[in-house]
């Protein structure tokens, strides 16, 4: 699918610059489409549209089954253009078509429907007990809808990532402006369009590509923002964390990771080692919670390793359109630099790249940032390939003595988004998933990732958490209305507080 240029959308209408963003494929390096660069102007403009759309009720006024209705409608046209969303989203990241179909789009998909179910299902009021002291009166715990809220999505998930966030942020009644990545507007602003043809009123959803430093940060720190939901680098969120502060806004952020894979002594060994490499060279390594520390006993570390290696080498690196490809390229030159970069300073330190460790070679990589699947052995843990996120297909393996080594090795980090367990004992990978630090543990596989459940970091790698039941608190204001019923005329105080809620069909736990 070819695109030529792609406009913002402001308040259900198209928007052009004076600036232009060019998107490339990372494959082959071909010119994909040119894209309306916003600024800050823009921003200015979308807020104004999205607050005047949140405050006339188009939306915001709705029921949350009307919401519920409205995104499933949404999320079924969205499923009938799939393979062109897919395309959209290939094009600019590079993620090859299995991946593409299945993670990025695929998962997106569900996941919004995911917040629709949830629109119908979550306690919008929440009566608390009769209280006799100081008076005898009743309370309702309400939520509702924030009002604007700013979503800054990364490169490497555009539209799943965007949608963790507008998703709840709709369901919940919201306004929202989207600000995505320099490198991956185009899914984005297909599936807001397809939203508006099918039920979103203009204003509630709107769209402004744009850099990082300008739009990004007018969106983080704008005073009729309140909320702003953040994918990226933890260096990024500390930003966005600052800007925001400024008017005290709700902030959530998903952030960094550097996730250990813990091979136990009594693990199977076929399932470990393609465990370990799926959990690490999927994307590329271009994913926040990638297990890119393999923890191995030192008494299996030499066979495991040599297993590692050979498992490494059937892996497919090709064209991203084409079935049989496992892995495609890095998102560009300045990516594949930085990995390389890596690479070459951990060899200095005294590591061993035992497998990849450049770019591809071969007419068919001329062009295109390509980067071999890599294991690097010889590693210590405060190395700085060890440390911080390379964001490549770079697995470095550290060897162990004992769990408890296991363990504080795994915990020795900044971040805490995800680790992987990998054991026979189930009641042993319990045992110690319990002891790492880390917002998801997972035992004997990788990237299991589940809507239905909170997903988020300890430590650097975030604040607050996205997806499962839970998923609107971030997305709404929390109110408590009391009663006062000393006067003696209400026989039935539920029905007093709760009457408004059934007429509006909000749910009741």
């Amino acid at each position: 699918m070819t695109v030529q240029h792609q406009l913002m959308l402001i308040d259900g209408k198209d928007v052009d610059s004076d600036r232009r963003m060019t998107i490339i494929d990372p494959s082959d390096e071909s010119v994909v489409a040119t894209v309306a660069q916003g600024d800050a102007s823009h921003i200015d403009a979308a807020v104004t549209a999205a607050r005047a759309a949140f405050d006339s009720g188009a939306w915001s006024g709705t029921t949350p089954q009307q919401r519920a209705a409205v995104m499933r409608q949404i999320a079924a046209a969205a499923n009938e253009v799939i393979e062109d969303l897919v395309e959209l989203e290939m094009a600019c990241n590079g993620a090859t078509v299995r991946q593409a179909t299945g993670f990025h789009i695929g998962y997106a998909l569900a996941h919004f429907t995911y917040f629709a179910d949830l629109a119908e299902t979550y306690a919008w009021r929440r009566p608390a007990p009769i209280a006799t002291f100081p008076a005898l009166s009743q309370s309702v715990v309400h939520r509702e809808p924030i009002g604007v809220v700013g979503a800054i999505a990364p490169w490497n998930f555009p539209l799943l990532l965007t949608l963790w966030k507008v998703g709840p942020a709709l369901a919940a009644g919201n306004s929202v402006v989207v600000k995505p990545d320099e490198h991956t507007p185009l899914s984005i602003l297909e599936f807001a369009r397809i939203a508006e043809r099918n039920g979103l009123p203009p204003g509630v959803l709107n769209v402004v590509p744009g850099d990082g430093r300008e739009a990004g940060a007018r969106l983080a720190s704008h005073p009729d923002v309140g909320k702003i939901a953040f994918t990226g680098s933890t260096e990024v969120g500390r930003e966005i964390m600052r800007l925001a502060s400024g008017t005290v806004k709700q902030v959530t952020l998903e952030l960094g990771g550097k996730g250990p894979s813990i091979v136990l002594d009594d693990a199977d060994l076929d399932l470990a080692v393609d465990g370990v490499l799926y959990g690490c060279f999927v994307y590329s390594g271009q994913v926040c919670e990638s297990g890119t520390r393999a923890l191995v006993p030192r008494q299996i570390h030499d066979r495991f390793v040599e297993r590692l290696v050979q498992r490494a080498k059937s892996i497919v690196v090709g064209p991203t359109r084409d079935w049989d490809t496992d892995m495609g390229p890095v998102i560009d030159a300045k990516q594949r630099r930085r990995i390389l970069d890596y690479l070459s300073e951990a060899q200095a330190d005294g590591a061993t790249v035992v497998l990849g460790g450049e770019s591809v070679p071969g007419d068919d990589f001329a062009k295109g940032f390509w980067v071999e699947p890599t294991i690097v052995t010889g590693v210590r843990n405060n190395m700085r390939i060890a440390r911080e996120e390379v964001f490549g297909p770079v697995l470095v393996v550290i060897p162990y003595d004992g769990d408890d080594e296991a363990i504080a090795i795994a915990n020795d980090t900044d971040y805490g988004l995800a680790a992987s367990v990998w054991t026979s004992d189930n009641a042993r990978g319990l045992a110690v998933a319990e002891r790492i630090q880390s917002g998801s543990v997972w035992i004997n596989d990788a990237h299991q990732i589940n809507c239905q459940v909170p997903f988020g970091g300890y430590k650097q790698s975030g604040i607050g958490r996205e997806l499962g039941p839970d998923a609107l608190d971030s997305y709404t204001e929390v109110k408590t209305v009391h009663l006062d019923l000393s006067g003696g005329r209400a026989a039935k105080p539920y029905d007093i507080l709760l009457s408004h809620a059934d007429e509006k069909g909000e749910s009741q736990p």
